[in-house]
């Protein structure tokens, strides 16, 4: 699953797999009902982490320096679990991740969102 033709992907799956560790430390727990196919658990969690946000995210961070901000735009509405997961990143890198979704901006830093988990 999952398109790997970029330059980088190699260095962006990695960093995707950092990330789910660092939030995992924080307390992470995937979120297997946000995935809708009729898969084993083990498979659900790894379908989890190829949802674009989270690619983007590594992305972002890989290419940019400490403090800067990463901002994403997605015109689908983000999951449960992907929006739990920013929250962890922000604070496990010490960045400012910037979702710009279906409805609302999500700014997510030091481990909180701006919309107070109500979107």
């Amino acid at each position: 699953m999952g398109n790997r033709t970029h330059g980088r992907a190699v260095e962006i799956y990695a960093m995707v797999d950092d990330m789910v560790r660092r939030a995992k430390e924080r307390g992470y727990a995937p979120d297997n009902a946000s995935v809708l196919r009729d898969m084993e658990e083990e498979e659900k969690e790894s379908a989890l982490c190829l949802h674009s946000e989270k690619l983007a995210v590594a992305f972002g961070l890989l290419s940019t320096g400490p403090g800067t901000l990463v901002r994403v735009m997605k015109n689908l509405r983000i999951c449960g679990d992907c929006h739990s997961m920013m929250k962890l990143v922000s604070e496990a890198y010490g960045r400012e991740i910037v979702v710009r979704d279906r409805n609302r901006f999500h700014r997510f830093k030091d481990g909180s969102c701006s919309c107070n988990d109500f979107w």
